[in-house]
């Protein structure tokens, strides 16, 4: 049994078991946290009846707990900032999405504020004449 393995998540060598001969993981916690959090992700996605339980039990709790999330806002200005902040990149980055779908979009630079080219172009648009299609749009990081 003194054969070693590589951990599948950080890569390290490690010992296994000789109560568990077929361990894959080492024995660090980050390593047995995600362990443990893959094995319920595939579990929710395999098996209807313990994905049903866990849907219940959240919703128990829940109905047991209506004020919890006002209670939490309440309590933790900072984190109510800070989700507001993290929200307002996410639609940015929606809306930017939205745009790269209908029209021609490039990044011309990365900074606090993007530059970018953001215009519907003509069907006859290629790309060796960039200046077909029309003057650039400026995305603030501010709004």
């Amino acid at each position: 049994m003194n054969e070693t393995r590589r951990c599948l998540y950080c890569q390290s060598f490690f010992f296994p078991s000789r109560h568990r001969p077929q361990q894959r993981v080492c024995s660090r916690p980050d390593c047995q946290r995600q362990r443990r959090a893959n094995s319920r992700r595939q579990k929710l996605a395999t098996d209807v009846e313990y994905r049903q339980v866990v849907r219940d039990s959240q919703k128990q709790w829940w109905d047991e707990h209506p004020d919890y999330q006002k209670e939490r806002r309440k309590a933790n200005p900072g984190l109510v900032e800070k989700n507001r902040q993290k929200q307002h990149i996410r639609d940015q980055k929606r809306r930017l999405a939205r745009l790269v779908r209908n029209n021609l979009v490039l990044n011309l630079k990365h900074s606090a504020a993007e530059v970018c080219l953001a215009k519907a172009c003509r069907k006859s648009y290629t790309l060796q004449n960039p200046d077909f299609c029309g003057p650039p749009v400026f995305a603030g990081s501010d709004g």
